[in-house]
């Protein structure tokens, strides 16, 4: 079904629209989407469709890392040769690859991570990204709703969904190399956290001040937050000495409280920024429930008119399923469809949102937190967002 829908969109997209299907069908000129062209958009592209940078945030704004980091996590969910088009034709960076990675434990190769890099005179900054939650991809809902524990000696439980997902080996874990082949099954990709922690020791040593980002939306956002700690677990040295900075957006609880302190204090020791981003009462930072899953990090919380502000915990409610919250988040989510309306009228074209976001936000009004935590209300927080409280994060020059 979910593949009907997306080629359906792409379809309807590649022939102009609904007359423009009409126009074509009577010229015999159909336009017939390619699933592996740079065109086909996923799902989440059809929300929000925007491609370019903010020509206003450039490199040096403490902004300059998370606005790139989440037009990333927005490409990504998008095919290999879309992510090569827009890196380099329309961003003007160094591709580096667009990659399907392997899962020991579903069998399949079911995580994808693009890397690039954008290079001047004065920096080298190398983007790690991971994707998201597919909408109709069943192995990214394996891996949400996975919840049992993976337990490190003196870390603490981590998610096993998501280890699963970056490249945790069956039967051996953990190891500090990737075996050649599955004791389980034959491989036919490769591990996520070992290839691209390969990839970075070969690039940050041809460049002894190249620095590199890892960023991700939702599960991408776990990836990226967890793929560190295994960085820590495994003594990188090298690569710890050069991970500028974490940025995720709408990312998931991944670990218990021993983990959370475990990564503070690493993060701290070795000097490495970590931001997750929560916009308004978007659900998926909520979850797993606030018990024994603990979030760990500097939170940057955007409310619905995208005032920021650095909190402890999402504001004003820790779980997703809150008493006093049904109302809240209801409210708020009729103000977001009305805003829907007006957004483009006080911002210009850019901000026009699609039928496709529309009518997920009329479908917000009975799941409220669906919406928000899509991708375009991100992108509007790190471009219109009030950033004075953010204005003393230390940004690094190469």
């Amino acid at each position: 079904m979910g593949r009907i829908i997306v080629y359906s969109l792409n379809f309807l997209y590649a022939n102009g629209g609904f007359f423009g299907l009409i126009r074509n069908i009577m010229h015999v000129k159909i336009v017939i989407p390619d699933y592996k062209a740079a065109t086909f958009m996923s799902f989440i592209g059809f929300i929000d469709m925007r491609t370019k940078l903010d020509s206003d945030i450039k490199y040096g704004n403490p902004m300059y890392y998370p606005a790139v980091s989440i037009m990333a996590c927005k490409a990504v969910y998008n095919n290999a040769a879309y992510n090569k088009a827009l890196i380099e034709g329309q961003w003007e960076m160094e591709f580096l690859g667009f990659n399907d990675y392997w899962n020991d434990f579903l069998g399949q190769a079911d995580t994808q991570v693009v890397m690039f890099r954008d290079k001047s005179v004065e920096y080298d900054t190398i983007f790690v990204c991971f994707r998201g939650t597919q909408p109709f991809n069943l192995n990214d809902w394996c891996s949400d709703i996975d919840l049992s524990w993976y337990e490190f000696p003196n870390i603490g439980k981590i998610h096993c969904g998501f280890l699963k997902a970056l490249g945790m080996q069956n039967i051996v874990g953990w190891a500090q190399e990737v075996e050649l082949e599955s004791t389980h099954r034959p491989r036919r990709a490769a591990l996520a956290y070992y290839d691209i922690r390969d990839k970075l020791r070969v690039l940050l040593k041809k460049n002894p001040k190249a620095k590199f980002v890892v960023t991700g939306h939702s599960l991408g956002g776990a990836l990226a937050a967890i793929f560190p700690a295994i960085l820590f677990y495994h003594d990188e040295q090298l690569l710890l000495e050069r991970l500028e900075a974490v940025y995720t957006f709408g990312q998931p609880r991944v670990g218990d409280e021993a983990f959370g302190n475990y990564m503070e204090k690493n993060l701290k020791k070795h000097g490495i920024q970590f931001y997750r981003y929560v916009y308004c009462h978007d659900m998926v930072p909520r979850v797993p429930f606030d018990g024994i899953f603990k979030h760990f990090g500097t939170c940057v919380y955007y409310d619905s008119k995208y005032q920021a502000s650095m909190v402890e915990e999402e504001v004003p409610y820790k779980n997703y399923l809150s008493i006093r919250g049904c109302f809240t988040m209801r409210k708020n989510a009729i103000y977001e469809l009305i805003r829907s309306f007006r957004m483009w009228t006080k911002y210009g074209e850019d901000y026009k949102e699609g039928w496709v976001l529309f009518f997920l936000r009329i479908f917000g009004l009975l799941v409220p937190g669906l919406p928000p935590h899509c991708a375009q209300d991100y992108v509007n927080a790190t471009r219109l967002g009030s950033h004075h409280h953010l204005l003393s994060l230390p940004f690094h020059h190469n």
